[in-house]
């Protein structure tokens, strides 16, 4: 059986996983809501 003694290297990875997620979930937003967020600031330049 294994054991590990230091679970220092299980956090990191699960830290950077955690990141991972948090970084395609904002992707997936901006990818979805990117053009309509563009058009909003298209016509606040128009209007000035």
């Amino acid at each position: 059986m294994l054991t590990f003694k230091d679970n220092k290297g299980q956090g990191l990875v699960e830290y950077a996983l955690i990141l991972v997620l948090v970084a395609v979930v904002v992707i997936v937003i901006l990818a979805l809501l990117g053009p309509a967020i563009g058009n909003v600031f298209s016509n606040i330049v128009n209007t000035i």
